[in-house]
């Protein structure tokens, strides 16, 4: 006699795939070399920036006339900048404010459209149609320029930085969110569900989501690079994190101008940071679409 499966019961046979698929993307993701370096130079920025002023520790906060500009040498391994601050020191400080606002905006912008993209795409009709077209009136105006009339208007602190990236960043993953929910939303088990009673909210939560894992992770990777390279945008303009907190962005706008009088460690750092960092980004995303994707495993 074969066993009754209570409601929200799961068959023990049914943990051995979803092992089996997480090993295999494991593998798929280790077979993929820049996606695995990609991983690598994030984690040695991670270390770089959070852990590197722990052990080389500086002064970015005081003015030091004495030591303005000062080629890179053994007392300063990147020099100084024009207002005596260690650059390898401010590197560091601005690395870690890049990527914590990075790191946050990318995952609110990710929560948002996940969500947005799952009620559009599950409750279907006039409610999805409402709702896409207002992603499409927000995709339609620029997220920088967004953000510069933002930033005018007030001075945002790190906190509305996030804030306001997460907000403007969020219409993309929403758009790849509701493109799953449509897919799944008439699987068996989400119509079994609702031919139950189960309520809307407990079939998104419970189904439609967790079945979303690879696309949300890897619309995740994406939208942190591209918060990444927002903030470089807005602060290389002036109009990012005020002094004395700075990033990369603000580093390079900084230096853009001494620049012409040969000080390219001024700008030369920032700029390769955010180059490698969003690269590594985009890698180890390209990584992760790989590794889900159902279509190429073999």
């Amino acid at each position: 006699m074969s066993a009754v499966i209570q409601p929200g019961q799961v068959p023990a046979t049914a943990t051995a795939p979803a092992a089996s698929g997480s090993r295999l993307a494991l593998r798929r993701f280790r077979r993929n070399r820049l996606a695995v370096v990609g991983l690598g130079v994030v984690a040695f920025f991670v270390l770089f920036c959070f852990v590197g002023p722990l052990v080389y520790s500086t002064d970015q906060t005081h003015t030091m006339l004495q030591q303005v500009n000062l080629a890179p040498s053994g007392s300063h391994w990147l020099g100084t900048d024009a207002v005596g601050h260690d650059v390898l020191g401010r590197l560091m400080y601005g690395g870690k404010v890049s990527l914590i606002v990075g790191l946050a905006a990318g995952v609110l912008a990710t929560v948002i459209g996940t969500l947005w993209g799952a009620v559009a795409g599950y409750a279907g009709g006039w409610v999805d149609a409402v709702m896409m077209r207002v992603v499409d009136a927000g995709i339609a105006i620029p997220a920088l320029f967004i953000l510069l009339v933002v930033s005018a208007i007030t001075t945002p602190d790190l906190t509305g930085m996030i804030v306001i990236l997460g907000f403007v960043s969020w219409l993309v993953p929403s758009r790849l969110i509701r493109a799953e929910t449509l897919s799944l939303k008439n699987r068996d088990y989400v119509l079994t569900l609702r031919a139950i009673g189960g309520t809307h909210g407990r079939a998104i939560i419970r189904h439609i989501l967790p079945n979303s894992v690879s696309t949300i992770i890897v619309a995740a990777t994406f939208q942190i690079a591209d918060a990444i390279l927002l903030i470089a945008y807005v602060s290389y303009l002036g109009l990012g994190v005020q002094p004395p907190a700075t990033d990369w962005g603000g580093m390079l706008s900084a230096g853009l101008t001494a620049a012409y009088s040969g000080y390219w460690w001024l700008i030369v750092p920032p700029g390769l940071a955010i180059i490698l960092v969003v690269w590594a980004f985009n890698a180890i995303g390209d990584g992760l679409r790989d590794a889900f994707d159902v279509r190429g495993r073999g």
